[in-house]
């Protein structure tokens, strides 16, 4: 990636009557500003960037980011005047008095790959988070530290990058936010961006995933008695699926994986409501993602824990543990090879 242009302006908080200012003209960088963006904006850019496309519940068209967009991609030079317009959306959008002010950067970049493929892109980004810094100079003989607050370069906050590709469909778009989990932070993804979901095999093994991950640990106890052994085979499994196969089928997680007629009928209630609790579709057969098996892995592994005084981590075999009780009361059998 290249950064062509770029616009810096200030988003506050319009729930708590702050401002936002606007620059006059582009961001002139040095080359040590431009290779501190460069590192910080790069960020963006990961293999790991999960992909959405912009969307409106009417018409594409009538999504502001996305006809923003458009204009940049046409005439470049209009960056500065299309920045602003994407400032005041975002400021309309800051509503809620948990979201922080700082800094909206405006990019066009060249040379961006994505999917295979070298396009243009916009990116989006705006500093949440500022952190201390001392900074040292000599004066009168002496050396004197002043502190700063700044941006972290090492720590992206929230970015979108949409890149100049599939147009008609609200184009390719990697999406980031690392500031916050709460429901009003997704501000940024919903309310500004209005992103959704690609319907592609990273998203629908990612859901896939979750779906079967949340039936395990929260669905599964509501209407059946299963011990923290039983959780741990039942998550090891269905990783142990969608890591030795290519292409997912419903039917065969349920009869590989669930077994009993009964509790894979739950599963399929619980499916349709978990679905309709997220907006999502859940497609019977296709291909497996191994970058979102690989993201979704630690969400796999069991933890037993045991009163105050003992945690049991389960990421592997479950059948080398098992339950039992006595007199003395209940108890763990684990069997291992080596000890470290």
């Amino acid at each position: 990636m290249e950064i062509k242009s770029l616009a810096v302006h200030w988003v506050g908080n319009k729930a708590k009557d702050e401002e936002f200012v606007t620059s006059k003209d582009l961001l002139q960088a040095n080359s040590l500003v431009q290779d501190s963006l460069n590192f910080y904006f790069s960020k963006a850019f990961g293999k790991n960037l999960d992909l959405f496309r912009l969307s409106h519940i009417e018409d594409l068209s009538q999504n502001k980011v996305y006809k923003c967009a458009n204009r940049i991609f046409e005439d470049p030079e209009c960056l500065l005047e299309e920045s602003v317009l994407l400032t005041n959306i975002l400021y309309d959008c800051s509503n809620h008095p948990n979201i922080k002010s700082g800094e909206f950067f405006v990019v066009f970049f060249n040379n961006c790959l994505i999917e295979g493929q070298t396009t243009e892109a916009v990116g989006l980004f705006k500093s949440e988070i500022k952190e201390d810094y001392l900074r040292s100079k000599r004066h009168q003989g002496n050396f004197v530290l002043e502190g700063e607050k700044g941006i972290n370069i090492n720590k992206l906050d929230k970015a979108c990058v949409i890149f100049n590709l599939e147009k008609s469909e609200g184009y390719i778009v990697g999406i980031m936010d690392n500031t916050n989990g709460s429901q009003e932070a997704r501000y940024w993804m919903d309310e500004f961006l209005q992103a959704e979901e690609r319907k592609d095999e990273f998203h629908q093994t990612k859901n896939a995933l979750d779906l079967a991950q949340h039936f395990i640990k929260e669905g599964l106890n509501r209407e059946f008695e299963v011990s923290k052994s039983e959780e741990a085979e039942l998550l090891s499994n269905s990783m142990k699926f969608f890591k030795t196969n290519e292409n997912f089928s419903m039917q065969d997680f349920g009869n590989e994986v669930i077994g009993q007629p009964e509790v894979i009928e739950e599963f399929n209630n619980y499916r349709e409501k978990f679905a309709n609790e997220r907006g999502i579709v859940f497609e019977d057969e296709f291909d497996i993602s191994p970058r979102a098996v690989k993201k979704s892995t630690k969400n796999f592994r069991s933890v037993i824990k045991l009163d105050k005084n003992f945690h049991i981590y389960v990421h592997g075999n479950p059948n080398l543990i098992s339950r039992d009780e006595d007199e003395n009361g209940k108890f763990y059998k684990v069997y291992f090879k080596e000890e470290s």
